[in-house]
C-alpha cells in the first residue's frame, strides 16, 4: 500500500479561515461512534470558503468500543464546547453544527451560549428501540449490543475505528445527553436550520417533531433531503447540505453571501 492510498485516520481538523469570511466561526460536532471523518468533506468546504472551522474528536471516539464504553457524555459536550470557545475568542461571530448526535450536543450548547445560530443535520433526540427505556438496567445484564446497519446506505464510507460493538454503557449516556439537550430546547434562541433525509434508519422523525414543537419560530428551516440516508454529509444530498449551511452561515452573519469556491 502507498502512502497515498492510506486511508486518513480518525483526528479534530481546525481551520483559522481565510479573507472576510474568517471573522466568522463555525465549530462542527460528530455523531455517536463516528469521528471528524464523517463531516470532513463538510468542513473543507466551509474552510473553503474561508471561514474558521474546528471538528473536534470526542473521547471515546476514532478509537473502538471498549474505549466509547469508559467515556460519558458529559466529556463529549465539555470537548465540543471548549472547541466552540476557543473558535469564539478567535472570530467575531461563531456557529454551531453537528451530525447525528453531534446535532444533539450543538443544540445543548446553543441553550448554554449566545451562539450565532445552529444547523444539524439528522440531529439525534430519540430512539427508534424502545429497549432504552431501561437501559440503565440492561447495560448491567448485556454489555454489548450490535451497531444500527442501514442496508441501502450509499454513504461513502470512513474508518472510525472499532464500532463492530456498541456498548450499552455508552448508549446510557447517549440516552442522558438526548435527555439533557431536549430540557435545553427552550432556552435556544438563535436560528436553527435542520437537515432531515427521508430514509434514515437510526434517528425516528420524532426528534424532528419535538424540534418543531420547542424551538417554535427559531426553527428558521428545514431541508428534506431525498437522496441519503442517514449519514448524509457523506451521501448523495451533502452537495445541498453544504450549499445551504453556507448561505445560512452567511446570512444571519448580517453580510452579502459570497463564495470563493463553488
Amino acid at each position: 500500500m502507498t502512502e497515498s492510498s492510506i486511508p486518513p485516520r480518525p483526528a479534530a481538523f481546525s481551520y483559522p479561515g481565510h479573507g472576510p469570511n474568517a471573522r466568522t466561526g463555525i465549530a462542527i460536532c460528530h455523531g455517536f461512534t463516528g469521528s471528524p471523518l464523517s463531516v470532513l468533506p463538510w468542513a473543507e468546504h466551509l474552510a473553503a470558503q474561508g471561514f474558521a472551522v474546528s471538528v473536534p474528536l470526542l473521547p471515546g471516539h476514532g478509537t473502538d468500543w471498549r474505549q466509547l464504553a469508559r467515556s460519558t457524555w458529559p466529556d463529549w459536550q465539555r470537548t465540543f464546547e471548549a472547541a466552540y470557545l476557543d473558535l469564539t475568542a478567535r472570530t467575531e461571530t461563531c456557529y454551531v453544527a453537528g451530525l447525528s448526535m453531534g446535532g444533539a450536543i450543538a443544540l445543548l450548547t446553543a441553550s448554554r451560549h449566545s451562539v450565532a445560530g445552529v444547523s444539524v443535520v439528522n440531529p439525534g433526540l430519540s430512539f427508534y428501540d424502545r429497549r432504552v427505556r431501561v437501559i440503565g438496567v440492561l447495560k448491567y445484564f448485556q454489555q454489548t449490543t450490535l451497531p444500527i446497519q442501514e442496508d441501502e446506505s450509499t454513504a461513502a464510507v470512513t474508518d472510525d475505528g472499532d464500532y463492530s460493538r456498541t456498548p450499552l454503557a455508552a448508549v446510557h449516556q447517549l440516552k442522558k445527553l438526548f435527555g439533557a439537550s431536549i430540557r435545553g430546547l427552550p432556552r435556544v434562541t438563535a436560528p436553527v436550520q435542520v437537515f432531515k433525509s427521508r430514509t434514515d434508519a437510526v434517528v425516528p422523525p420524532s426528534s424532528l417533531a419535538m424540534l418543531r414543537r420547542r424551538l417554535g419560530g427559531h426553527l428558521v428551516e428545514v431541508v428534506d433531503l431525498h437522496h441519503s440516508s442517514h449519514v448524509a454529509t457523506l451521501d448523495a444530498d451533502a452537495p445541498e447540505i453544504f450549499a445551504k449551511s453556507t448561505a445560512f452561515f452567511l446570512q444571519h452573519a448580517n453580510r452579502p453571501i459570497t463564495s470563493e469556491s463553488s
